[in-house]
């Protein structure tokens, strides 16, 4: 289902707690029906001293949410761990998202269900106290901003929980490529990205996107062409200062997505 916008805004909190005990979902106080129940699921200690564990989104028929980079069309989620203890970062492992389309403009997101990975950092050794938050946009008819506030810790020391889910949306991201190139060009209020990669069809719809480190810094819808094997993608960035400045091609991320799950992803890029 593409959304539409309208000027009604509602965001619905959600309170999770007693991670370490059976997950729990919560039921945002909504207004017009419940559009999304959101958990966090308790995963396991990984060997590199990282926790893994998954935040899931359970949408209501119809509805749907967006990819970390959804496009024109789409509301992109925004991740706040700032109240948590113990955790020093927090990494996100995108399943390949659908392809969705609306007057001439494309999005990514997800419909019935996303289980969304999280790669925790610890500070130290210990239990992870989480206080975090996210706010995301679900869409049916009409989009809206949708909030849910977490709080809970995650017990290192117990066993895997949650493993089969949690695997199998981690096997859904897409293939990493190597040897993409970037070329740089300064344009009037920034630059002017062009990456060439070497990735096989990925049927008759494909979306390239372009993504900078730096959300501050405004990132064009990509446009992308194709010679065989070759994909060139380009993308304008315009900082906030609306000025050439540097890009750090090593720091770049490349995703081209296509239908029924497939998608290949380059991090960063070489000068060519």
């Amino acid at each position: 289902m593409a959304p539409s916008f309208c000027a009604r805004s509602v965001v619905a909190l959600a309170l999770l707690a007693g991670l370490a005990a059976a997950p729990t979902v919560a039921k945002a106080d909504d207004p017009i029906g419940t559009m999304a129940e959101v958990s966090l699921l308790q995963g396991w200690a990984m060997e590199n001293g990282h926790y893994m564990a998954a935040l899931q989104v359970k949408l209501a028929p119809g509805w749907h949410t967006y990819w970390r980079a959804p496009g024109a069309a789409g509301i992109p989620p925004q991740f706040n761990w700032s109240g948590s203890r113990n955790i020093s970062g927090a990494q996100f492992h995108w399943p390949v998202p659908e392809i969705y389309e609306q007057n001439g403009m494309s999005f990514l997101g997800y419909e019935t269900e996303l289980v969304l990975p999280i790669e925790f950092t610890p500070n130290g050794a210990g239990n992870l106290m989480v206080n975090g938050e996210i706010m995301m946009g679900v869409c049916d008819d009409v989009c809206m901003p949708y909030t849910a506030v977490f709080q809970g810790t995650f017990d290192t020391s117990a066993p895997a929980e949650n493993k089969h889910k949690i695997t199998s949306a981690l096997k859904q991201k897409p293939k990493l490529v190597s040897g993409a190139r970037c070329t740089a060009q300064p344009i009037e209020d920034g630059m002017k990205v062009t990456a060439t990669l070497n990735v096989p069809k990925l049927g008759a719809m494909e979306v390239a996107v372009m993504e900078h480190p730096d959300t501050n810094i405004w990132v064009s819808e990509a446009s992308s062409s194709r010679k065989g094997r070759t994909v060139s993608v380009q993308s304008d960035m315009v900082p906030q200062h609306a000025a050439p400045f540097f890009v750090d091609r090593s720091k770049l991320r490349i995703t081209m997505i296509g239908t029924g799950g497939r998608a290949y992803e380059a991090q960063g890029c070489s000068g060519s």
